[in-house]
């Protein structure tokens, strides 16, 4: 082939975000500890959260994790425990640090994107503490948003003390974070999942490989701790999964991305109405978790095993045990009194809770739908409604497989998970994750793409034809005016550059390869604080003149980029 039909060959840019280089074996090396100290971490808080529930609804010393509402604790205790729990997270949050309230996934998101995945040690003992006593005390709510914040505390906390970069930085935080996960729910693979759909925002060797690294120490070391049995094994030997019920999963799938709806306004709705009762009444937010307590007192008064992270309950609704009157219960009673209290933001998270109303959803849908087997309904309920609150859908499917070992329903469960995300992409604009974020002024996308700097090369953007001197000649007035660098070439080699605002010569300048990535030109421009890098050869003859324009304007003409893509590259 000639001309045209021939194919283009060409030396490829580096890859250096893709290559195994031993610093990102050091940084595994250092995940490993952090695996174990998160694995720990998700183990205190368990046991914690056992301790304050016996004491206040037992009256007995022990650290089994046990629901509040089958305690034998009398009303009074039912309704006024949540009180007290959240008023003293309400005095934790204010006099020891505000990073605690909320259910813990957008704070650890905040502090990645925009905090350099810095948080203060303190965070690492507050956090478990006040969740402890949220949940210990009959808050409706899961250990894994504390867990979330917990480890990735101490994952950053540790990083602090090194010399890393802030990816590095970035990779312990959200390894110790996943590493609580696993270690809570024994889900290795969900864990590994959740970090990269909400936390790390990449995938790539450098933040993947130690995020794995710290899941496995933490999996493994959960065994002797908390055991090695999934949490809610379900027996599928009498299910009959075929096409029917399959195809009925969009239903099941539609009505968990409802729920996800209806969930995610009501948290919000009722932040809302916190913040406008603090407004026209100047209560401080400090008393505002005690009125969020007494509303989940209330409702454990009505449905008392709606009081607690309910791991009981989910049991019995995944494995067809659970009646009626609790289905219907736990789906009503537990979605209000979650979604009511956490926005009064007391301490807790939202997987458990997400767990058990999904659950309630299946279930309360299989006493109508085909039968398939004890808990199948359930199961896809599950999987639906984590998929529509949390906005991952991949990791429904794998967190529900692993919770459950129901290893059939992999087609039913992705069937109904993608179903949820879909309707819930479409009827909210955020998830019940990053709406804080968006009301705090900050701005997040969760859709992964290929960076277009990735895919072209120097030799497409710089400009070819720049002005050169000669060693020892000045910058002529009648210069072009977008040139800022000029290129001093000796014997077609370049031998330093003039800078046209200081008239001052460089001798060693940074320059860049016609086949550098225009990745690898930006970074190494905006690292050396220039704008501009004349392109060379092997041998340093001069081959062009690349700018920051020239990377976002058109292939090959070095030209600046239009208004609009200048401004969202931060050129001015």
């Amino acid at each position: 082939m000639t001309g045209a039909d021939a194919p283009v060959t060409r030396r490829p840019g580096p890859l250096s975000d893709f290559t195994l280089t031993p610093r990102v074996l050091v940084i595994v090396a250092w995940a490993l500890p952090v695996g174990a100290l998160g694995a720990g971490a998700a183990w205190l808080l368990l046991r914690l959260i056992g301790v304050i529930t016996q004491a206040v609804f037992a009256g007995r010393a022990s650290s089994e994790v046990a629901n509040p509402g089958t305690l034998g604790a009398p009303w009074w205790v039912l309704l006024g425990a949540p009180v007290l729990g959240g008023l003293v997270v309400g005095l934790m949050a204010r006099y020891g640090s505000e990073a605690i309230r909320g259910h813990g996934m957008p704070e650890a998101i905040e502090a990645i994107l925009f905090r350099r995945s810095i948080v203060a040690p303190r965070v690492a003992v507050l956090k478990p503490t006040s969740a402890a006593v949220s949940i210990g005390t009959g808050g409706p709510f899961g250990a894994e948003g504390p867990i979330i914040m917990t480890g990735g505390a101490i994952g950053s906390v540790l990083a602090q003390r090194l010399t890393v970069t802030d990816d590095e930085r970035k990779a312990l935080m959200v390894a110790g974070a996943a590493a609580g996960m696993a270690a809570t729910f024994n889900a290795p693979l969900a864990s590994v999942l959740l970090a990269v759909e909400l936390l790390l925002f990449e995938w790539r060797p450098r933040s993947f490989l130690p995020v794995a690294a710290a899941v496995v120490v933490a999996t493994l070391l959960r065994g002797p701790m908390l055991g090695y049995e999934p949490i809610f094994e379900v027996d599928t030997a009498g299910w009959h999964v075929g096409l029917p019920a399959e195809l009925l999963c969009v239903v099941t799938g539609a009505l968990g991305g409802l729920l996800a709806v209806v969930v995610t306004r009501l948290v919000y709705a009722s932040e809302d109405g916190f913040a406008a009762l603090g407004r026209r009444t100047g209560l401080h937010w400090m008393w505002w978790p005690a009125i969020g307590g007494l509303i989940i007192g209330i409702g454990g008064l009505i449905v008392p095993r709606a009081l607690g992270v309910g791991y009981d309950v989910i049991g019995d609704l995944l494995s067809g045990r659970a009646a009626l009157s609790l289905v219907v219960g736990i789906l009503v009673v537990k979605s209000l009194i979650w979604g009511l209290s956490l926005g009064s933001g007391t301490s807790g998270g939202v997987l458990a809770p997400t767990f058990m109303i999904g659950a309630a959803l299946g279930a309360l849908a299989g006493f109508v739908l085909p039968a398939v087997g004890p808990g199948f309904w359930a199961v896809v309920g599950l999987a639906a409604t984590v998929g529509g609150v949390l906005r991952s859908p991949l990791t429904g499917v794998v967190f529900t497989l692993e919770l459950t070992h129901a290893w059939p329903a992999l087609l039913p469960l992705l069937i109904a998970s993608a179903s949820a995300y879909g309707l819930s992409v479409l009827l909210l604009g955020r998830s019940v994750l990053t709406e804080k974020i968006a009301r705090r002024g900050r701005h997040l996308s969760r859709e992964y793409g290929v960076d277009p700097l990735e895919t072209r090369f120097v030799d497409e953007a710089m400009a070819d034809a720049p002005m050169v001197l000669a060693p020892g000649e000045e910058v002529p007035d009648d210069a072009p005016g977008r040139q800022r660098l000029f290129p001093l070439v000796d014997d077609g080699r370049l031998v330093g550059v003039v800078l046209r605002t200081s008239r001052a010569v460089v001798d060693d300048p940074v320059v860049v390869g016609p086949d550098d990535t225009l990745v690898v030109a930006r970074d190494r421009l905006l690292a050396a604080g220039v704008t501009a890098a004349p392109v060379v050869g092997p041998d340093r003859e001069l081959l062009g003149l690349v700018t920051l324009e020239g990377l976002f304007g058109q292939p090959g003409t070095g030209q600046p980029a239009s208004p609009a893509n200048a401004s969202a590259a931060g050129i001015t």
